[in-house]
């Protein structure tokens, strides 16, 4: 059976991305940030409408974990564990990272940058996107600075595991 491989790489990206959100939904620490609360409240807000779409082209955790052996789900979990090794490779152990600045980067460098599903109906919510509005709120609004460097990172972190993935071959 031939496979997709491009659909099969933004399954699990969109797959990555939901664990990370629902892994840390609301757990930004708001007091730790007071100056830029309403920037942080607008993007959990963003991540609740991510989150929806994604549960929309994405199937329950149950289906990928009792379907595991099916060839083409065995490649979208590959996918899945390509991206959490790049990203745990990349980052320090109990370093700080902002989960929702990641999984958006991810995103955006994956449908936007690259250019990817362009073509797809059933992922036309990330590609048409306004990605570059909520990158000027994460980068720009912020008035903290390190909360600000620590955004950039995010993004940095998200162009290598991003452009790696897209070599990728599954074997």
């Amino acid at each position: 059976m031939i496979l997709n491989v491009s659909k099969i790489k933004t399954e699990s990206i969109l797959l990555f991305c939901k664990d990370l959100i629902l892994s840390y939904k609301d757990g930004i620490d708001l007091d730790k940030y007071v100056m830029d609360k309403e920037v942080i409240t607008k993007f959990n807000n963003i991540g609740n409408d991510m989150l929806k779409q994604i549960s929309n082209v994405t199937l329950s955790p149950n289906y990928y974990l009792l379907n595991r052996k099916h060839y083409k789900i065995k490649a979208i979990l590959d996918g899945y564990n390509f991206i959490n090794t790049e990203i745990s490779k990349n980052l320090k152990q109990n370093e700080e990272f902002n989960p929702s600045m990641l999984y958006f980067s991810l995103l955006a460098l994956w449908f936007k940058e690259l250019n990817k599903e362009s073509k797809s109906k059933e992922y036309i919510y990330f590609i048409i996107y306004p990605y570059a509005n909520v990158y000027d709120n994460l980068l720009i609004e912020i008035k903290d600075k390190e909360f600000r460097k620590l955004n950039i990172k995010m993004i940095e972190l998200a162009e290598k595991v991003i452009y790696k993935f897209d070599k990728y071959n599954f074997n």
